[in-house]
């Protein structure tokens, strides 16, 4: 049975796109979703290998209040078993300096600037990721 990875995108097209890539290079089952309640459902649930977070969400909504990314992953964090999910972020909006501030401000694993260039590269840092938390999927 295939993992499943969590990838929380506003853009439809970056989703798919994101969707393929993690299908066919790693492999794993994909759910997508930009509702942010949902979101905090689906990680609470267990069952997840692991989560790739869009960083600037444009209208994702917790109990009807706006959050971004990064407030989503902090909240994902706080769930019950959920503190090792692996957690990448993804975001167009790269400059420098930014990847230190992102990873400790959300409590993420890692941060990938898009567009995603390595395709490869992205499934061999969530593969690196699943592995070392020792998550079953």
């Amino acid at each position: 049975m295939a993992e499943t990875v969590l990838v929380v995108e506003d853009d439809p097209a970056n989703a798919v796109l994101i969707e393929t890539i993690l299908s066919r290079f790693g492999g794993f089952a994909v759910v997508a979703s930009d509702d942010g309640d949902e979101v905090l459902r689906l990680a609470a649930g267990a069952g997840l290998a692991a989560v790739l977070m869009d960083v600037s969400l444009a209208d994702t909504r917790v109990t009807g209040s706006k959050v971004d990314g990064i407030e989503l992953t902090r909240r994902i964090r706080s769930l019950p078993g959920c503190a090792h999910l692996p957690i990448i972020l993804l975001t167009a909006h790269a400059m420098r300096g930014d990847r230190e501030h992102l990873l400790f401000s959300s409590g993420a694993n890692d941060y990938v600037a898009k567009p995603i260039a390595d395709q490869q590269g992205l499934v061999d840092l969530l593969r690196r990721h699943i592995d070392a938390s020792g998550s079953l999927g």
